[in-house]
């Protein structure tokens, strides 16, 4: 009979759609799980104690600062695969940061406990000048998972590249595995 395991095939695949989280980027509301539903493995911001800093703050305009950022996986293995994703919020606008020149990405599976930590990079820019992003927040979305989390700044203004605000003179690291 073909009827018993369609209707078992059909079960599974709505459970699993049900599964499925319609959250939308930068919401930070409740992403519990570390990896995605089915068989990825994705690392997931909500299940990840996210520390940023202490950091090397730039002091002053044209210096330049460097703010680690440490996730220790709450939940499940998972996979980090890629950059992280990160946005720099001001009040009236945001701007991405990209990968700093030359670094190639990893892909770093963690067990429940352990930690990854990269690196935000970045040139402090003068307070109100048009060349300069008032960073509000700064946004951090994992590679592939499709949310992400904001945390406050107070690290002073980023100076954009080309006295261009929406392009921030700022870079972030690969991930690194954090001690052994």
């Amino acid at each position: 009979m073909r009827a018993a395991p369609l209707a078992v095939t059909a079960l599974a695949a709505a459970l699993l759609l049900t599964g499925c989280s319609s959250e939308s980027s930068g919401s930070g509301g409740d992403d519990s799980a570390a990896a995605s539903p089915g068989n990825d493995t994705t690392c997931r911001i909500g299940a990840m104690d996210v520390e940023v800093g202490p950091a090397n703050v730039a002091p002053t305009a044209g210096d330049t600062g460097n703010i680690p950022v440490t996730l220790t996986n709450q939940s499940a293995e998972c996979t980090l695969d890629g950059f992280p994703g990160i946005d720099l919020n001001a009040t009236d606008s945001s701007a991405s940061v990209s990968p700093a020149e030359g670094t190639k990405s990893t892909k770093l599976t963690l067990a429940k406990g352990t930690a990854a930590t990269f690196t935000l990079t970045y040139t402090r820019g003068e307070a109100g000048a048009k060349a300069s992003l008032d960073v509000k927040t700064l946004n951090i979305a994992l590679p592939g998972a499709g949310t992400s989390k904001n945390y406050k700044w107070s690290y002073g203004p980023v100076q954009g590249r080309s006295d261009n605000a929406g392009d921030p003179n700022a870079s972030v690291s690969a991930f690194s595995p954090v001690g052994d």
